[in-house]
């Protein structure tokens, strides 16, 4: 049974899952409840064995949570959550150096490793489990002209699209998207995308309307920018068509735009953005985004959304918490409703 069929027939409380980072003091994965009227958070457990589960992924049937280790060398491993408490299902399998994300895509978990520049492909047995060690590596090639965060590749994302033929690897240091396959368990690229140089894709989000959900935004870290592409899962080519700021003015201090939401009805984007410390509002209008407005993000440094409901869900790393946002379903305007205390807090993930 489904995570949702449980809590449809009132088995269990709908779940949120929770990373952070060990290292600076946070206590690893949580496990928490998801009022039904409100959105606000309950903790019911967490387990710390694995150092800096930074993001967290669930299996398609809810009952497999997947957790990078942020670290060099990284790894992945497994948990089940089918009570309250995450428990490990075996050994986390060695994948690239500091892993940033994570997904489970056609019989294997893959991971994005930032450090490495590498797509890690881990397969995984019938019940979820990992099967490792990996079964391929897809190393990126390239740079950018940004002098500090450009001088290599950095593979931040990894996501499959909804057709399941494809999966797309969000590369920060080398501004591209490359469109791949598994081709007997190894990362294959199919075709790679440029985006303007110096922009510096960090995530993107696919459109959950109209064909093979054919518009996907690519939030940019080193310009707040989220770019606007045409999706082709047929021929599997991603095709930039423009890009739309998140930030009213120009920021003359660093800002770090991190995550991306889109609205279950298509009609909004949410972005977070670091140092401003801000939720931005987009209205979707065709193939374009217009900046509706922004909010304070409820707490410092947002670094993951999380979005089912009509409730927005933010981890701020820096704060130590993690803030839900109950959205005006008019506006999109997000509008805050409470918070719970995570220290270094890093993704949310829902199993709405």
């Amino acid at each position: 049974m489904t995570a949702a069929a449980r809590a449809a027939d009132g088995r269990r409380p709908r779940r949120a899952y929770i990373g952070s980072f060990t290292s600076a003091g946070g206590p690893g994965v949580l496990v928490a409840a998801v009022d039904e009227e409100s959105g606000a958070l309950t903790v019911l457990g967490g387990a710390d064995d694995v150092p800096d589960p930074s993001y967290l992924a669930l299996s398609p049937d809810g009952d497999t949570l997947y957790a990078v280790s942020e670290t060099a060398p990284g790894a992945v491993a497994a948990y089940r959550v089918t009570g309250d408490k995450p428990e490990l299902t075996g050994p986390p399998v060695a994948v690239g150096d500091g892993p940033t994300h994570l997904c489970p895509h056609a019989g294997h978990v893959l991971t994005a490793d930032h450090g490495s520049g590498s797509v890690t492909a881990v397969p995984l047995r019938p019940d979820g489990t990992l099967a490792g060690p990996a079964s391929g590596t897809l190393r990126h090639t390239g740079s950018g002209p940004h002098p500090r965060h450009q001088r290599e590749p950095h593979a931040h994302q990894v996501l499959p699209d909804p057709s399941g033929r494809w999966f797309l690897g969000v590369d920060l240091g080398t501004d591209s998207v490359r469109v791949c396959a598994l081709v007997d368990g190894v990362p294959v690229v199919h075709h790679e995308t440029a985006l303007r140089p110096g922009s510096g894709p960090r995530h993107l989000a696919f459109h959950p309307h109209g064909p093979d959900g054919s518009y996907v935004y690519v939030l940019n870290e080193l310009a707040p920018t989220v770019t606007v592409c045409r999706w082709n899962a047929s021929a599997g080519l991603l095709e930039p068509l423009g890009e739309a700021s998140v930030l009213p003015d120009t920021p003359e201090g660093d800002a770090y735009p991190s995550g991306i939401a889109v609205s279950c009805d298509g009609r909004f984007v949410w972005t977070a953005t670091r140092g401003t410390d801000v939720l931005s509002v987009l209205a979707v209008e065709g193939a374009g985004l217009r900046l509706v407005t922004t909010v304070p993000c409820g707490g410092e440094w947002p670094r993951a959304l999380g979005h089912a409901a009509g409730t927005l869900y933010v981890a701020n790393q820096h704060s130590g918490d993690v803030t839900w946002f109950t959205v005006d379903p008019d506006t999109g305007t997000p509008v805050r409703g409470g918070s719970i205390e995570v220290p270094a807090a890093s993704c949310v993930v829902l199993d709405l």
